[in-house]
């Protein structure tokens, strides 16, 4: 299992550095431009990385990653609804500057956390890689939320111009998609509060063991 979990973590470490290091060359090169055009840049390796992010809810559920199962599946619901539900179906919505700064902070997280896990599976550990694992996401995480709450945001027109996944059903009823978003901005805050005190309280937990094994070494 740990030559399987290695390997999924190298892929996930080479998906995301190639966005991030694509998204960073291409500002440097084009400056606000490439803003503009990040989606149709990177969308497509982003959705193949965040679609593969979806096995590690199966990597709990049996156990082979020791992490809790709700505050993995609320990172990864918020992610899976902004990216394929919110901007994909938007084309409008693809040439935001905010998706730019979402897709940027999603994977200056990514890179870090699937760097610092590739290495722990096969037992290597460095001091100044734990802590930034473990200490990046106090300061990131919270711009991601309201990054997203922007980008939900701003699709709200044309959710309601288009009625895009706006359906009527049976008995004179009907979902206006544009409400269900509404709902789903105040999830979001929920939800990033018990996903913060469960990251905020494995932080305590690994930072206290590898101090433990430092001390024992």
């Amino acid at each position: 299992m740990n030559t399987y979990l290695f390997i999924y973590y190298l892929i996930q470490f080479c998906g995301h550095s190639w966005i991030f290091t694509n998204m960073t060359v291409r500002f440097f090169s084009f400056g606000k431009d490439s803003m503009v055009d990040t989606f149709y840049a990177i969308g497509l390796v982003m959705r193949l990385c965040q679609s593969l992010s979806l096995l590690e809810l199966l990597h709990i559920y049996m156990g082979i990653e020791s992490d809790r199962l709700l505050p993995r599946f609320l990172q990864l619901t918020e992610r899976i609804i902004i990216l394929f539900v919110v901007i994909t179906s938007q084309d409008e919505v693809q040439g935001k500057y905010v998706v730019c700064v979402l897709f940027f902070l999603w994977n200056l997280l990514d890179v870090v956390r699937y760097t610092y896990s590739m290495l722990s599976v096969v037992g290597i550990y460095y001091h100044i890689l734990t802590w930034l694992s473990q200490t990046l996401w106090m300061f990131i995480y919270p711009l991601c939320v309201l990054a997203e709450a922007f980008v939900n945001y701003q699709s709200l027109p044309y959710f309601e111009t288009f009625g895009t996944y706006s359906t009527k059903l049976p008995f004179d009823l009907s979902i206006y998609f544009p409400y269900v978003l509404k709902i789903y901005l105040v999830v979001l805050f929920v939800g990033m509060y018990f996903t913060y005190d469960h990251l905020y309280s494995e932080r305590k937990n690994v930072l206290k063991n590898f101090h433990v094994k430092e001390k024992k070494n």
